[in-house]
C-alpha cells in the first residue's frame, strides 16, 4: 500500500484508482504490477479490462454427460 500512495503523488489520484481498480479486477498484485499498470494505462485507449463469463469461458460444459448411465 505504501507504493501505492506513492504513485498517487506521481499520477494523481485519478489515475491511481483507476489502476487499482484494475489489479483487483484482474487479481495482479504482484511487486511492480501497479506501475506496469499504470504505464500500460498512460499509452493506451482508457478500455475497462476483459471480465471474462461462463459464455466465453474454455470450459466445455457438461452436455457430454447427459447421456451418462441413461443407457
Amino acid at each position: 500500500m505504501a507504493d501505492a500512495v506513492a504513485l498517487v503523488r506521481l499520477y494523481g489520484a485519478a489515475d491511481a484508482h483507476r489502476a487499482l481498480g484494475t489489479a483487483a479486477t484482474v487479481g495482479r498484485f504482484a511487486e511492480d504490477d501497479l506501475l506496469s499498470i499504470l504505464d500500460h494505462q498512460g499509452e493506451h485507449d482508457r478500455v475497462e479490462p476483459v471480465r471474462r463469463g461462463e459464455i466465453h469461458g474454455l470450459q466445455p460444459g457438461t452436455s457430454a454427460w447427459s447421456g451418462f448411465g441413461s443407457a
